[in-house]
């Protein structure tokens, strides 16, 4: 590598290590680490601002900025309160039982939406339910964003690293729920059981707290029924908008954009009532991410790794798709999986070609996809969904430091990718 390449390198540690320290706040890191790879030219404004490649992903900052606008004119019907007392209510008040049916109804709806979408919705409904039962949210919104990246892994649009990997291997939406999907439903029945293990031994049920809410009326928490009708409306069409989106051709950033725009010019919520919501430092946090990847992209670390990575397995098919899984689950942990996918996809590309084509090689797009979002679990900067909900609980009171969602993150995408590896084995290359 050259010596730039080793700078851009040293200032992505530091800048990381900051993040993970928590030493100063993770939007100064990274627009710090941003400012120092334009500083060195480890990356121009070109490439920052422009490069499909190695820039800010703006689909994904516009795909969030929507999405928030939307979820915030919800918030104001009280929708979220109804929602939080039918889950407690159906979980007769028992917390793990709650804690089972969030996690499930995550799961699925991230395999319909994308896993960032989802937990936005979710999360509300969370900080809600858990303060009328008096338990801590914390594990909830844990549990919940580990759910989305598991959920989210099933179909072509549940997670952004799915829909590169579909573009680029030429995949469809029932290839991925064909090959995909039936594993995810183990892991996810496989996931609720760690939940036990991690959370649920802990919890208390409170008798009291649990007959007050049994006593409560959903159906009196909705204060606006007609702007109730009227998000939903919009909602409804921006959820279909996404499943469609192999038929549509309309990215999610494009259709959430229209979605928040229309919502807001056709109902009575004003300008700055929409805009409350928008988590503003975690779009900037993102903004910096994306630029600091980009150094790496730029000056070729990232390539080098991936190939040295691809010469390793010595062109063999069974190597190269348990080592494909491995380290996109540790790189993705490190990186964000969406840059990753993006510069890892054209190399896997070449690398199913050189294995027999799409017919024995197409088990390596299914590595790099289990790979890239079961990884997203391991840290609390790996999936865009990950910092979103810490960005959420900080703004609520209860900030997740990086190491308390990563302990859990380490354990749960161990287990997660270990079963993987023998499910892509037995189907593929046995």
């Amino acid at each position: 590598m050259t010596v730039l390449s080793w700078l851009a390198v040293a200032v992505f540690l530091a800048s990381y290590a900051l993040i993970a320290t928590e030493k100063v706040h993770r939007v100064a890191a990274a627009l710090g680490g941003a400012g120092v790879m334009l500083l060195i030219h480890a990356t121009g404004a070109e490439s920052a601002f422009f490069s499909e490649h190695s820039g800010i992903d703006w689909n994904v900052i516009f795909l969030l900025t929507g999405m928030m606008i939307i979820v915030g004119v919800l918030k104001e019907t009280g929708v979220f309160e109804y929602l939080a007392i039918w889950a407690a209510k159906r979980a007769r008040g028992r917390p793990f039982r709650l804690m089972v049916l969030l996690v499930i109804i995550t799961a699925c709806a991230s395999a319909l939406l994308d896993n960032v979408t989802t937990v936005l919705l979710i999360a509300p409904v969370t900080f809600l339910v858990c303060e009328r039962l008096a338990v801590p949210v914390v594990p909830f919104l844990i549990a919940e964003v580990m759910a989305s990246n598991i959920g989210g892994a099933a179909t072509l649009v549940g997670d952004p690293p799915n829909i590169i990997i579909a573009s680029r291997g030429g995949l469809s939406f029932n290839d991925f729920l064909i090959h995909m999907a039936p594993m995810v439903i183990v892991l996810v029945a496989v996931f609720i059981g760690l939940c036990w293990l991690m959370f649920g031994r802990r919890f208390r049920y409170d008798a009291e707290r649990a007959a007050e809410v049994m006593a409560l009326r959903e159906r009196e928490a909705i204060t606006d029924r007609r702007l109730l009708w009227q998000s939903l409306t919009v909602l409804a069409l921006v959820m279909a908008a996404f499943v469609l989106h192999p038929v549509l051709h309309y990215e999610p950033s494009v259709v959430a954009v229209l979605g928040a725009g229309i919502l807001v010019a056709a109902t009575k919520v004003t300008t700055e009532q929409a805009i409350t919501e928008v988590e503003w430092p975690t779009l900037v946090f993102f903004a910096g991410l994306f630029v600091m990847v980009g150094g790496l992209v730029e000056t070729g670390v990232i390539g080098q790794l991936s190939t040295a990575a691809v010469q390793a397995t010595g062109g063999r098919l069974e190597t190269a798709a348990l080592g494909l899984l491995g380290g996109s689950a540790v790189l993705s942990a490190v990186v964000d999986n969406i840059p990753y996918v993006a510069t890892m996809s054209p190399i896997v590309a070449e690398l199913v070609r050189a294995v027999g084509g799409d017919g024995p090689g197409q088990v390596l797009w299914w590595a790099l996809a289990f790979g890239a979002d079961l990884g997203g679990n391991a840290t609390a900067v790996g999936a865009a969904a990950n910092v979103v909900v810490l960005g959420i609980a900080a703004r609520n009171g209860v900030p997740i430091s990086f190491w308390h969602f990563t302990k859990y993150g380490l354990i749960v995408t161990v287990v997660t990718v270990g079963l993987v590896a023998p499910y892509l084995w037995v189907r593929y290359l046995m």
